[in-house]
């Protein structure tokens, strides 16, 4: 019995897409990316941004001598530098005139003393010893409170001072620290537009660069689905073995059976003889 294989193949359009994916992947993957174009890179730091870290540094102890200033205000000397010039001249002319007035009250008593008869006598020295001794402590008391107000106001002068300094060392700090705050702020979005860009070139360098790797697996797909089965086959091959020895005996023997058979005994005799490769015998 003859046997038949039957094989179902891809027609050859299909064949001539499979081996052309074949070769354009192979060249395809032989050329190696250009990894450099597809690395992430990082922004350099802004100009704003390095204006605002050297500003950082340089102001760094920038209040100290405010604070040096502010010390020569403080102490029990700190006064000394706000007594006012013209203090001792006030001072000199006060007294001089409170000296006037003095030998203006010594004189009078000798003329009260002489209208009285005791000119020259022990108690017209009594009455100017006693005016005197007033007179001094009047003018040592006057002399204390211009001493004094000086004092004060230059003590005041010297606080105010003193407070100016310290508030000036604190200005300059958040003055400092506002414009190290706006120049980072300005610069970080320098930078993150130049970081933007950068991704931006990245991702088309990467886009460039798979394009034929996507377009190639779209083919590929397409074929592998020619492949499964999709597309018809048009071919078609039937493959018939050639009989074997005993294959052909059998079959002959079957012809032999199917022309000698209901014959009488003398033909199946005949049958055999033939079978056996024995000569007939007439």
């Amino acid at each position: 019995m003859a046997i038949q294989q039957q094989q179902n193949l891809p027609q050859q359009y299909v064949t001539d897409l499979g081996a052309d994916y074949g070769k354009q992947l192979a060249g395809l993957t032989s050329i190696p990316l250009d990894t450099a174009r597809l690395a992430p890179q990082v922004a350099a730091q802004d100009a704003l941004q390095t204006q605002s870290y050297n500003l950082a540094g340089s102001g760094v102890g920038a209040y100290e001598p405010f604070l040096t200033q502010q010390a020569a205000y403080s102490g029990p000397q700190g006064y000394q530098n706000f007594m006012s010039p013209y203090q001792q001249d006030v001072i000199d002319a006060t007294l001089s005139e409170f000296d006037k007035q003095t030998q203006a009250g010594i004189t009078g008593i000798g003329q009260q003393a002489a209208m009285s008869g005791n000119l020259g006598g022990g108690r017209e020295g009594v009455m100017r010893a006693a005016y005197q001794s007033d007179a001094d402590a009047n003018r040592a008391l006057l002399q204390s409170k211009l001493l004094q107000q000086g004092f004060n106001q230059a003590n005041l002068n010297a606080q105010t001072a003193f407070n100016q300094q310290g508030q000036l060392a604190g200005n300059i700090q958040d003055f400092q620290t506002a414009d190290i705050n706006q120049l980072g702020r300005l610069g970080g979005l320098q930078q993150a537009q130049a970081q933007a860009q950068l991704d931006a070139t990245r991702e088309a360098n990467r886009l460039e660069a798979f394009e034929p790797y996507e377009r190639l697996g779209t083919y590929g797909s397409g074929v592998a689905s020619l492949f499964s089965g999709n597309a018809p086959f048009g071919n078609q091959s039937t493959i018939t073995p050639n009989p074997t020895p005993l294959q052909t005996a059998l079959g002959t023997a079957s012809v032999l059976s199917g022309i000698f058979g209901g014959g009488n005994r003398k033909t199946q005799q005949t049958a055999d003889t033939f079978l056996s490769g024995t000569p007939f015998s007439t």
